[in-house]
């Protein structure tokens, strides 16, 4: 598949079947984000690798709406960064995971962005301090997401291209 159809066809999955993903794919997913330009070449991420069910299921409790399939995946990557490293330490981050996500779809896996930076539990705890709490993040480096992996359990359609705001694109000035 060439880079433009994996990116109409990669959609957000959150169901996944009971199958443990290829160690290699593993790796190939933490590559690509090891791969993912940074400013000033920071490096400031942090991933951490979770597959433990119990801790997964925990983790599903970072906030009240949407971290569901963060409890039912085989995999789960928080993506942390050193926000004492670099300034733009959201947009490293963020431009890490959505690797991440394209690497996982080129292996023919499912992956879902669980948002965690502005979000809560239901008690009114960050959700990023929550799951600092749970793994051992140090205070420094906030959590902006986790990424869920797995093999997909639900067919999406393709994006479809006729939808597309191309009203958004501006060119020369807005």
């Amino acid at each position: 598949m060439d880079f433009h159809q994996l990116l109409i066809d990669r959609r957000s999955i959150r169901r996944y079947t009971s199958e443990k993903i290829d160690p290699e794919h593993v790796r190939l997913i933490l590559e690509a984000g090891l791969l993912a330009p940074t400013s000033k070449a920071s490096r400031a991420w942090q991933f951490v690798v979770v597959e433990d069910e119990a801790m997964l299921t925990r983790l599903s409790e970072c906030k009240p709406m949407g971290a569901a399939p963060i409890g039912k995946c085989p995999l789960a990557v928080v993506v942390a960064v050193d926000s004492t490293a670099t300034e733009p330490w959201i947009e490293d981050a963020s431009v890490a995971a959505s690797y991440m996500q394209l690497q996982a779809a080129a292996l023919g896996l499912g992956s879902c962005w669980i948002q965690i930076r502005d979000r809560f539990t239901t008690d009114g705890t960050p959700s990023n301090e929550f799951i600092q709490e749970a793994l051992g993040i140090p205070e420094t480096c906030p959590v902006v997401c986790v990424l869920t992996f797995g093999h997909k359990d639900e067919q999406r359609k393709p994006q479809d291209l006729e939808k597309l705001k191309w009203e958004n694109v501006h060119i020369g000035k807005f």
